[in-house]
């Protein structure tokens, strides 16, 4: 398995990945926790402390790199965590590199406005001050 970025944990982190970010930070959450029946057990609890540790200082590269260890090392213990960790890494990178589908269709005649098309945008105000006035 490929080592786990950490600046993306990062980015997840602090919520740079909008809300999908947000939801690949959650679901990392639920798979380092486990399943609970399966919780306090030592494999289990591998990572616990790293992902807290980053939760509180989401911008620290030290800590992400730790997690990103800790659950590399876990993954080489636990064949279940392994495959749960490659199909939400699958994902996260999806998210990071942008790789996806995206259908932008623009239809109804002759736009007499702006238009944006792309994917995964995040901050953007539109009518706000300082752009282009409509003729």
């Amino acid at each position: 398995m490929d080592p786990i970025s950490a600046g993306l944990l990062v980015a997840m982190a602090t919520g740079a990945g909008g809300e999908a970010g947000r939801q690949l930070w959650a679901v990392l959450n639920r798979l380092v926790r486990g399943r609970p029946e399966d919780r306090g057990s030592p494999a289990v609890a591998a990572g616990e402390a790293e992902l807290v540790a980053l939760s509180q200082a989401p911008h620290d590269e030290e800590r992400a790199r730790a997690l990103s260890a800790v659950l590399l090392h876990r993954a080489e213990q636990d064949a279940v965590f392994r495959a749960d960790l490659a199909q939400w890494w699958q994902r996260a990178r999806t998210l990071s590199t942008g790789q996806g589908e995206t259908t932008n269709t623009i239809s109804g005649g002759t736009q007499r406005s702006q238009v944006l098309q792309g994917r995964d945008f995040s901050g953007i105000t539109f009518n706000g001050p300082g752009g282009p006035s409509a003729e």
